[in-house]
């Protein structure tokens, strides 16, 4: 009957998880069936004594939040998302509310992106994930918890980002991600954590404040832009930033990519030689992190 628990079932399906799949770096001689455990808490972005503890039965109130990262991480289906929330007692999150959910299908695609710099953000703005090439480019993110992974909140409020921006282009830049959030509050009124965030927004920017009522929604013809990224070892690169919509699941996928041969590609190559650390030195890091 233990195996039919949260925890059991968590220990069954992080044994069965392809570890290469998943993007951990496995050697020769690996033993270990599946992820380990320390790679799995890396993966969904919890600590390892949380992870423990879950699997031991001795947590047993993980958040919806805690439940939907295990979820992206072990790859599991649609079905089996659907268990694990009813296993931890909780209700699986309605079409009501903003989903972090990632789909096996656009899972795929980011694992053939691998070696690309690449994030994923919900439908308002909250950034799900980000593979080892994008830290890399842009700085880790997998420390990040709560509203700091909010790129409204980030951009309007806390240290913004790598990206460099005119004045009239940051102007540009801070209204469509406003106008955007507008309309997300619009598709999901019911969603509370989207009120909150919308609150805190509120009370932290007088410019969230003035857009909220004004900002326009970008010209959707604009598919594509340039962006210059100040990395802090290589200096400035252009690059291609293109932000892929997954209409059926409400997510926004952010592409980055240089001209082929130009010297752009060869500075973004160098930002991963230089920044992309092995998984296991990353892991060592992450087991030393509060749980989200």
């Amino acid at each position: 009957m233990e195996a039919w628990t949260f925890g059991g079932t968590l220990r069954r399906w992080r044994d069965r998880v392809d570890a290469a799949t998943a993007g951990v770096q496995t050697g020769a001689h690996r033993r270990a069936a599946g992820l380990r455990r320390e790679e799995l808490a890396f993966l969904a972005g919890i600590s390892v004594d949380y992870l423990t503890r879950l699997e031991q039965g001795r947590a047993t109130t993980p958040s919806t939040q805690v439940v939907e990262a295990l979820a992206r991480a072990l790859r599991i289906s649609d079905a089996e998302r659907e268990h694990l929330f009813h296993l931890a007692g909780l209700a699986t999150p309605s079409r009501g509310v903003v989903s972090a959910r990632i789909s096996p299908s656009v899972q795929r695609l980011l694992d053939r992106l691998a070696n690309t710099p690449v994030c994923v953000h919900d439908a308002a703005w909250n950034l799900i994930i980000a593979n080892a090439p994008y830290d890399a480019l842009m700085g880790q993110t997998s420390s990040w918890r709560g509203i700091e992974r909010n790129a409204v909140w980030r951009n309007l409020v806390g240290p913004g980002s790598r990206a460099v921006h005119s004045p009239s282009g940051r102007a540009a830049f801070e209204e469509g991600l406003v106008a955007t959030l507008r309309m997300t509050a619009g598709r999901y009124p019911s969603d509370q954590r989207l009120v909150a965030l919308i609150e805190e927004l509120r009370r932290a920017s007088s410019t969230f404040v003035a857009l909220w009522e004004t900002a326009e929604l970008p010209d959707s013809r604009e598919h594509s832009r340039r962006k210059v990224i100040d990395h802090p070892d290589i200096g400035p690169i252009t690059l291609d930033c293109d932000v892929l919509t997954v209409a059926g699941d409400d997510l926004r996928v952010t592409v980055y990519t240089a001209e082929p041969g130009s010297r752009d590609a060869e500075n973004l190559n160098l930002t991963m030689v230089l920044g992309t650390q092995t998984f296991g030195d990353r892991v060592k890091r992450a087991s030393h992190t509060r749980r989200a």
